[in-house]
């Protein structure tokens, strides 16, 4: 099975969405790697219907999200639509 997150693919989300390759703790590149990890979650459980231990990872990862980005909500509504744009997570 191949590593569908491997380090490189890391490196090239916080590149795209943080301030640099190293930049792991904005909430840009958190919430970029968390919007990331639940595509794939939400892939696999397309095709794996009764995996229920995923199925909680993933609502827990939605959860980590939402509180991200409710906090950037609260401390600066332009970094919050910026990000939101930038993901596209809104329609």
């Amino acid at each position: 099975m191949a590593e569908y997150l491997s380090p490189d693919k890391k490196q090239e989300i916080f590149a795209k969405y943080g301030k640099s390759n190293t930049d792991t703790g904005s909430v840009e590149s958190q919430v970029a790697l968390f919007s990331y990890r639940i595509a794939h979650l939400t892939e696999h459980l397309k095709e794996n219907k009764k995996d229920f231990v995923t199925q909680r990872s993933l609502v827990k990862l939605v959860g980590q999200r939402r509180r991200l980005l409710d906090y950037v909500k609260r401390k600066d509504i332009e970094r919050y639509r910026a990000i939101l744009k930038a993901l596209n997570l809104r329609k």
